[in-house]
């Protein structure tokens, strides 16, 4: 995984939050439609070191995804694709917090954040800077991906 330094910005960290509070409002008001004053829970409180870890890895993602188009590394389509898959894990792991009253248990948040390094790793290969296999006595090293 990358390790990021916090400075992401404010626009960068309204859209994560956008992106994270958007499906879970419509969640929310889909449960909730025609139900009385006495039937309405409290929605589920999203807290706790794994979805915290979660979601700076996610927003970690995602700034690299933007850095890397705004340097012409990939392309829109590129970028769009893995913030796609960004947004998938994302939601996956709210569907898993909201039916565990809010916690993410430790096997599906290593999943959650196997698939976020697949992305990460995917973002690297397609930059250029992934992983490099051989040693380079074949004339080259090879991208791991």
């Amino acid at each position: 995984m990358r390790s990021f330094i916090p400075r992401t910005s404010l626009r960068t960290a309204t859209l994560t939050a956008l992106l994270i509070a958007v499906p879970l409002a419509g969640a929310y008001a889909a449960g909730h439609h025609n139900k009385g004053a006495l039937d309405a829970t409290a929605p589920t409180d999203f807290t706790g070191p794994r979805i915290e870890g979660l979601i700076q890895q996610v927003q970690g993602v995602h700034q690299g995804i933007v850095d890397a188009r705004q340097a012409n590394n990939i392309t829109p389509a590129v970028a769009q694709h893995l913030e796609m898959r960004t947004a998938r894990i994302s939601q996956a792991a709210e569907k898993i917090a909201a039916s565990d009253h809010g916690r993410i248990p430790a096997a599906q948040y290593h999943d959650l954040l196997r698939r976020l390094d697949n992305v990460d790793q995917r973002l690297r290969v397609d930059t250029g800077s992934g992983f490099l296999m051989g040693d380079g006595d074949d004339d080259g090293n090879y991208p791991n991906g």
